[in-house]
């Protein structure tokens, strides 16, 4: 979202161009719910500046979280020791707590330099 009017769609493929008609636009970062407080961009040198917009957590921690938690629950659930239930949870509260940590930079613009 620009300036609070403006919403552009995010493609995973394609780049977006934003046309700003003032300088020092605010731009806001949501994926309907997650959002990041608005960042204030000011264009002094050149006319064009590219971004990329990253996510705290990737994909490979996701996995990992996932494959620890199957691996310690379906332990527990064959063997029936209660512990290896117990640390089936300790990837989900990791992942929140590195979520609810880092929530105000969840979504980060990381400058891309042409």
């Amino acid at each position: 979202m620009v300036n609070g009017r403006d919403i552009y769609l995010l493609a995973d493929t394609r780049p977006v161009v934003i046309a700003v008609r003032e300088n020092n636009p605010r731009i806001v970062i949501t994926d309907g719910y997650h959002i990041t407080k608005p960042l204030k961009l000011v264009y002094k040198d050149m006319n064009t500046y590219c971004f990329k917009v990253v996510c705290a957590l990737n994909d490979q921690q996701l996995y990992i979280g996932l494959a620890v938690l199957s691996a310690f629950y379906l332990g527990g659930f064959f063997t029936g020791f209660l512990f290896l239930k117990v640390f089936s949870f300790f990837p989900l509260l990791y992942l929140l707590m590195f979520y609810y940590l880092n929530r105000k930079d969840f979504f980060r613009l990381i400058p891309v330099v042409n």
